[in-house]
């Protein structure tokens, strides 16, 4: 509540206690239409201050990219500046824990992916609910998953890398980035689908996970096709598939699990706008113009197609749209994180 909304109650309240029965209800009627004039100026005025948009992950990562080439452009339709906060740690559960904790009124914004808005809701112990804590604003972008094997790898597509992996059971090693994380799902989900168990292989990173795969001292990775793209073009790593319905335009020799003789394994990192609960529609409602006018510019298209990101269509920009993703990928997902008994620390 603002001063001039105290003020206002504070007035009312000594009117009260002094006043007759008729001067009391006039004090009432009018401390109403004042509060609710100032809460009317707030929301015509919105955003009257800087908009603090939280990133679950260190500087320099995809989230982060698309957090500051969005955020610059944000602020031209906004009229405020977008300050790009970093909050990493725990697989992005700290920074989306501030979002959830954050005052309602719009002056804290976060973004996230299918990792820390679904996969987290089963892999962690939360102390907020991912569908239930947050207003939706705008999906953004998104990027497929790329199954990747060392160069040593006698296979030379999906199929004959099932069959190398089957007559080798049990003694393949998965990369991942941590327990919970979307390669981590991606090999569980594939295990499932093709019916084997893997060793994992935790890192604390994509970066030296890559690493150890180029230098052939882990055999497979599910990993983010725009990290993928740079080692399968210098023909470091082998490229199998990319876990989606149409191929990637950076990398168009790879095919998709469809055409490779998987079909239906798709896993998807889709990126979104969140605000905490309770955000009033008028101020989403901004934001969501904000964004869908940034991913609109054709600077930021470029850019954004720099780090391997496609732009969903038109009518999935709405916050609804973000929602029922949400919904449908933790109905996809929780059961089988569930399953697998995968918890995180």
């Amino acid at each position: 509540m603002n001063k001039v909304s105290v003020l206002t109650l504070a007035f009312a309240r000594y009117f009260w206690l002094i006043g007759t029965r008729m001067q009391k209800l006039l004090v009432i009627v009018s401390a109403f239409v004042m509060l609710a004039g100032t809460t009317g100026l707030q929301a015509q005025t919105y955003p009257s201050r800087p908009i603090t948009l939280l990133v679950p992950y260190p500087p320099g990562g995809t989230s982060d990219l698309i957090a500051r080439i969005l955020g610059e452009r944000m602020k031209a339709s906004l009229g405020q500046p977008i300050i790009i906060e970093n909050v990493g740690g725990a697989g992005g559960t700290i920074g989306v824990g501030r979002v959830a904790r954050a005052l309602p009124d719009g002056y804290t914004l976060g973004i996230g992916n299918v990792s820390t808005y679904v996969l987290n809701g089963a892999a962690y112990t939360l102390s907020y609910d991912l569908l239930k804590d947050f207003e939706p604003v705008a999906l953004l972008t998104s990027n497929p998953l790329m199954i990747v094997a060392k160069n040593a790898t006698p296979a030379s597509d999906l199929k004959g890398l099932v069959s190398w992996i089957k007559s080798n059971r049990d003694q393949i090693s998965v990369a991942t980035v941590g327990a919970g994380s979307s390669a981590h799902i991606a090999g569980v989900y594939f295990e499932n689908t093709i019916g084997v168990r893997f060793n994992y292989v935790p890192y604390r990173g994509g970066a030296p996970a890559v690493q150890d795969l180029v230098s052939g001292q882990v055999d497979l990775m599910f990993i983010q096709a725009t990290d993928a793209v740079p080692h399968v073009r210098a023909g470091r790593i082998k490229g199998f598939a990319v876990t989606a319905n149409r191929r990637m335009p950076s990398v168009p020799d790879v095919p998709t699990v469809d055409e490779a003789g998987l079909p239906g394994f798709y896993m998807i990192i889709w990126n979104g706008f969140w605000v905490p609960k309770a955000t009033p529609t008028t101020v989403t409602d901004k934001l969501n113009a904000a964004a869908v006018q940034a991913l609109a510019d054709t600077t930021a298209q470029h850019r954004l197609a720099d780090i391997g990101q496609e732009l969903p269509p038109l009518d999935q920009l709405t916050p609804d749209a973000l929602a029922a993703q949400q919904k449908a990928e933790a109905e996809k997902w929780w059961p089988i994180i569930r399953a697998a008994r995968i918890k995180a620390d």
